[in-house]
């Protein structure tokens, strides 16, 4: 017996409940700063993480009404 398309769909939609972490191997954190500070915390992530070892990068960004700017940077776990 086959999945039916209701079962696929509530098991897609529990992998994206907000809060959940995705279980893919990267660690995340986001920060809140302003536009100049975020920029240099996005470089100094990079450079202590550079992105040929641990596929770093800027994952999510976007531009807050008060013009901080929210971003979220990865890595992977092994980093560690």
């Amino acid at each position: 017996m086959g999945f039916r398309p209701r079962d696929l769909a509530s098991r897609m939609a529990g992998r994206r409940q907000p809060g959940r972490k995705p279980d893919d191997g990267y660690l995340r954190e986001t920060f809140t700063l302003p536009r100049d500070k975020a920029r240099s915390r996005a470089r100094d992530f990079l450079s202590r993480y550079p992105k040929a070892a641990y596929m770093s990068s800027v994952e999510s960004w976007r531009e807050l009404p008060d013009g901080d700017i929210e971003f979220t940077m990865r890595r992977l776990a092994s980093a560690d």
